[in-house]
């Protein structure tokens, strides 16, 4: 099977049925080749089990430890720690590392971005960050790249994480603006909804999400992208 950058999310129902909800399957196929089953829909980060005879079915289970709409004690002692160092609002670290990640410190992007701030390979060799999977590191080092951002666009947290999203000489390259790339112009609307920067309702605009399926280290993580994914099929969000 040719590998792809995101997992295949494929809803099915039995034709049988069709009348039940508990007959209800949910299936899709990882780039490997790995077909996961589950009873309801991939909505945050899930441990998969194997499946006992088989070589390549996994099925799920809810992920306990792994906080989506907010970060745990041990997490948010860090966002504070540093932010507070870098002169950064807490409230915005944590937006960014909730829209980044979902605040799993496993997270991997189909372009290598790691861990909770999901940090590029080359950003977080810059910014002295040895092993992106620890939070404590990664913390670290997203928040100082969020500095240096902030310090390069003039404290303006609107350019600074258009910058994260899309990289400075993008914001350069138009006339210091958030560029005209949907994704990230809503990503900077999703972080600033989310930090309490903005009390305006996000409009319609027609913008669609694409929603797929990625198995990473036994567990699925659901991935939105403004992009459909080059192969396979997905779920398709209005917005």
């Amino acid at each position: 099977m040719p590998r792809v950058t995101a997992a295949i999310l494929l809803v099915l129902a039995s034709a049988l049925w069709a009348k039940h909800a508990d007959a209800q399957i949910y299936t899709w196929v990882d780039a490997n080749g790995t077909m996961v089953l589950s009873d309801r829909k991939i909505e945050a980060p899930t441990d998969v089990h194997v499946v006992a005879g088989t070589a390549t079915i996994r099925t799920t289970r809810p992920a306990d430890a792994t906080p989506v709409d907010r970060p745990d004690d041990s997490i948010d002692t860090l966002v504070v720690e540093h932010a507070t160092r870098h002169a950064i609002r807490p409230e915005l670290v944590r937006a960014v590392i909730q829209v980044e990640s979902g605040f799993n410190p496993r997270a991997l992007s189909p372009k290598g971005a790691m861990g909770l701030m999901q940090l590029m390979p080359a950003t977080a060799r810059e910014l002295g960050v040895i092993n992106p999977w620890d939070p404590a590191q990664n913390i670290r080092g997203g928040t100082a790249y969020l500095r240096q951002l902030l310090n390069r666009f003039g404290n303006d947290e609107r350019l600074a994480l258009a910058a994260y999203n899309a990289g400075p000489g993008a914001v350069d390259r138009y006339g210091k603006d958030v560029p005209p790339y949907r994704e990230t112009q809503a990503y900077v609307k999703k972080v600033n909804a989310r930090a309490g920067s903005t009390s305006t309702t996000p409009k319609r605009t027609g913008l669609v999400i694409y929603k797929s399926i990625e198995l990473i280290d036994g567990r699925v993580v659901p991935r939105y992208s403004s992009a459909p994914p080059p192969s396979g099929t997905y779920e398709r969000i209005e917005r």
